[in-house]
């Protein structure tokens, strides 16, 4: 119960970052992975798992600035 309620007192844009945040971890995870299974393709691996790490941040945004947006309207009313 105590780590659902410390979550909750998260605003909506530290949310937004982490999820950006985790989805780099994974790429990079996922990347290094294949990197090291297959060694000949090392180097177009990494080119593709940048190109995911580039999409997951430019996807983030849209929601980024959303989070940011709304969070700046609920201090504003609660000023």
């Amino acid at each position: 119960m105590g780590l659902v309620s410390s979550f909750r007192s998260l605003s909506g844009t530290t949310i937004e970052i982490l999820h950006i945040v985790a989805g780099l971890v994974a790429a990079v995870a996922m990347t290094w992975a294949a990197a090291w299974s297959y060694p000949l393709g090392w180097d177009v691996i990494w080119w593709c798992g940048a190109a995911a790490m580039v999409a997951t941040v430019a996807m983030g945004l849209r929601p980024l600035r959303r989070a940011q947006r709304q969070d700046r309207l609920a201090r504003e009313k609660t000023a």
